[in-house]
């Protein structure tokens, strides 16, 4: 008997062994290699070609992908009918709730194999807490916040609160800036005309505290989606509710705007053209998830906590910051992205192109026939590339420029854009230049505001937590997060510890009422 091992069973044996695996990890990485043996499905010539030249990539979805990427199912629903498939009652009082979550969370799919969506928890909640004291709930609450991180333990995984104040709202943040756990990601929806200050200002400060949360603008979304028809998935990703993403394809700009003479060529034609090469890969792997996979004949489309029309592709897009860089240099000019008004507008002018040509492009499987523009966040071997439309690290400007350059972008991009600012540590003491900045800049445009600040070991790469703690030991120790070592790899790989920086104070701040 041979005991030659050929590259696949050398592959399962390296994963097998792995010493910084522990065995669920390995079993997830062991079927992620099983799925990738699978012939890719068929694709032109044109979207092979632009593969192989790093033009277009399927994020390592899987060559046969036979679930969606992002699920986001309707969790007040099931709590309210219960479920016949898991053979659950619906739930009577905030124990229930908080039982059959725990429960349907281990059913609910993704890219990741674990739910990117957790529902927005003080909606889910609130009709449960009964007479429960404040305190009885924060207990409750701490012990659920704990759970997640120890079985769920994957930096993708999201919740989102607000815009309302009520006392599972509150209640989260206090949690969340107590035990600063990578997981859950956390969003807060923000709507001038609903949220007070002080909620807000509890939000902002917990930003100073452990760099959580996001915070949505809640009316954009809205806006784009309906009225708590949505939520934010993953690291900022905004999606239907009921709903979710067939599949994320995304477009390397930069690489894009070396096949263009100039700036004119690439929007009039270099850009057009990509973009139809890269509907049709999308179209290709949606089509094989609805029609072939079998997914949407599972237990959450046959009892209405998803529904295959809510599914849409991500039309996602990275490197921007570059592309304008190679397009002027190719006409002469030394403008640099994020610091020049002529090399921002063209910025501008790329991401108004994207988003028209989105919109006049069907797709066979979206939302009302259409995908939706992202702005991607990167991924671990994006080595000379920064995430969506930000500012390369080590360049950033000051966090009101900052605002300034990448606000116009942000109407574009309905299902996700963030710009990560980091902020230095003199911050802590004062939480209201946070909450000032905050702010002006959703009052500017910006769909969500995201911060790092400088001194704490919780810290986002491009949308989700790591722990620079954990990043330190990895190499030696493997780490019992999923996500640990995609946080390693950019570090080393893409820069983000190189990140700026900046004072926040208060006579930068512009005057909003």
């Amino acid at each position: 008997m041979s005991h030659t091992l050929d590259s696949f069973q050398q592959r399962v044996r390296e994963i097998i062994t792995d010493v910084n695996l522990n065995p669920k990890q390995k079993n997830q990485f062991l079927a992620s290699t099983a799925e990738s043996s699978q012939p890719y499905m068929a694709v032109s010539v044109d979207v092979e070609k632009a593969m192989e030249e790093g033009i277009l990539c399927d994020m390592f979805e899987g060559n046969a992908p036979f679930k969606p990427r992002y699920v986001l199912p309707d969790y007040a629903k099931f709590l309210k009918q219960g479920s016949k498939y898991l053979e659950l009652e619906p739930a009577q009082d905030f124990d229930d709730a908080l039982n059959l979550l725990t429960i349907i969370y281990h059913h609910v799919p993704s890219v990741t194999n674990i739910p990117v969506y957790l529902g927005q928890l003080d909606d889910v909640l609130m009709p449960y807490v009964g007479d429960l004291s404040d305190h009885e709930i924060y207990v409750k609450m701490k012990r659920f916040w704990i759970m997640l991180d120890r079985t769920l333990p994957d930096a993708f995984m999201h919740v989102n609160i607000g815009p309302q104040n009520n006392i599972i709202c509150r209640t989260i943040l206090k949690v969340d800036a107590e035990l600063k756990q990578i997981a859950p990601n956390l969003t807060f929806m923000y709507d001038p005309a609903v949220t007070p200050d002080d909620l807000l200002l509890q939000a902002t400060t917990n930003i100073c505290e452990c760099s959580k949360p996001h915070i949505a603008n809640y009316p954009v979304h809205a806006q784009s989606y309906g009225d708590k028809n949505f939520g934010i998935v993953s690291c900022y990703n905004s999606l239907p509710l009921a709903g979710g993403a067939n599949t994320l394809v995304r477009m390397n700009l930069k690489e894009a705007a070396n096949k263009a003479e100039n700036a004119q060529d690439f929007l009039i034609k270099v850009l057009p053209e990509y973009c139809a090469t890269m509907i049709e890969l999308i179209d290709a792997r949606s089509s094989f998830l609805h029609e072939e996979s079998n997914f949407f004949k599972g237990f959450l489309t046959e009892e209405g906590l998803i529904n295959e029309s809510r599914f849409a592709p991500m039309f996602g897009i990275f490197g921007m910051a570059e592309a304008v860089n190679v397009l002027l240099e190719k006409e002469g000019k030394q403008a640099q992205y994020g610091h020049a008004v002529e090399a921002n507008e063209l910025g501008h002018a790329i991401s108004a192109k994207l988003a028209e040509i989105v919109e006049s492009s069907p797709v066979k499987y979206g939302l009302e026939g259409r995908s939706l523009l992202h702005a991607q966040g990167g991924i671990n071997i994006d080595e000379t590339t920064t995430p969506g439309v930000r500012i390369p690290y080590g360049t950033e400007p000051d966090p009101v420029t900052y605002v300034q350059a990448t606000a116009a972008h942000h109407k574009y991009y309905t299902s996700g854009i963030s710009d990560i600012l980091t902020i230095d540590e003199t911050v802590k003491s004062n939480p209201e230049a946070m909450f000032n900045l905050c702010k002006g800049a959703l009052a500017m445009g910006y769909r969500e505001f995201t911060a790092n600040v400088a001194s704490n070991d919780l810290v986002r790469v491009t949308g989700y937590m790591v722990k620079l703690s954990d990043i330190a030991k990895f190499a030696e120790e493997g780490s019992r997060t999923n996500t640990t070592f995609l946080g390693a790899d950019a570090a080393e790989y893409t820069g983000i510890l190189n990140r700026a920086p900046r004072v926040v104070s208060m006579e930068m701040q512009p005057t909003y009422k």
